[in-house]
């Protein structure tokens, strides 16, 4: 049984007592399966944050093959849960404040949450202030810090802008035997099995080697900005991909 299969049951069961969607995230309906919850999460803020009318459009659900492996089959099911969040009267501040209840024992599946947002939001190649603003009250419901926040948003700014020093949340004056600590810690915590293992559903891996493709390359700057100056030298080549 696919994770939409699962998805569609869930979501037909609230239809039938004539709920809506948020509903799902209530802090009086028994936690269901993790990685159905992460789904429905990241779908239906993602529905909040669209600022499109009427059904879904091709580009919509392009921007959420950006983190679910989506497949033909199964993409009507994802538009019922999508158009379902967009038509609930509830604002997405009351589902972030439930979704982050839901997920209050781990938090760390609050911030894979917010990084399927922004991978939504960037699916275009463009970051909007709408959805900066959104994203950053999205962080401040869940309790994501200021920093863990610019280190997400760091990993999907391209060009000259991106900062491999924020992507990988250390200060600029480290050393490289610090920087290096840092970086094993982030692939250990942030490698794909590590993230399915925590709730991620196996579809999202797009997500998940995304992220640690980005901590690897923010390594690497930094490795070849700071390794001619280390006298201990530097240990090349990213893992974990």
């Amino acid at each position: 049984m696919s994770i939409w299969t699962r998805i569609i049951e869930a979501v037909s069961a609230l239809v039938a007592r004539g709920e809506e969607l948020s509903q799902f995230f209530s802090k009086k309906a028994q936690v269901p399966e993790r990685s159905v919850a992460f789904t429905i999460a990241v779908v239906s803020l993602g529905a909040k944050m669209a600022k499109a009318d009427g059904l879904v459009k091709a580009s919509e659900v392009a921007a959420f093959r950006q983190v679910f492996q989506i497949s033909a089959k199964d993409e009507q099911a994802a538009a019922r849960v999508f158009n379902l969040a967009r038509q609930d009267v509830a604002g997405f501040d009351v589902y972030a404040r439930r979704i982050a209840r839901m997920f209050s024992d781990r938090p760390e599946v609050l911030d894979d949450i917010l990084e399927g947002l922004f991978h939504i939001a960037m699916a275009d190649g463009r970051y909007h202030a709408g959805e900066e603003d959104f994203l950053r009250k999205v962080s401040e419901i869940f309790g994501i810090s200021e920093d863990a926040f610019n280190s997400i948003e760091a990993r999907h700014i391209s060009g000259e802008t991106r900062d491999p020093w924020q992507i990988l949340g250390i200060a600029r004056d480290s050393d490289l035997a610090t920087v290096r600590r840092r970086w094993r810690d982030l692939v250990r915590t942030n490698h794909p099995d590590i993230m399915i293992a925590r709730g991620l559903p196996p579809e999202t891996v797009n997500l998940a080697t995304a992220r640690l493709s980005a901590i690897n390359r923010a390594w690497e700057e930094i490795r070849a900005r700071l390794e001619p100056y280390d006298p201990s030298g530097g240990e090349s080549g990213a893992v974990g991909t």
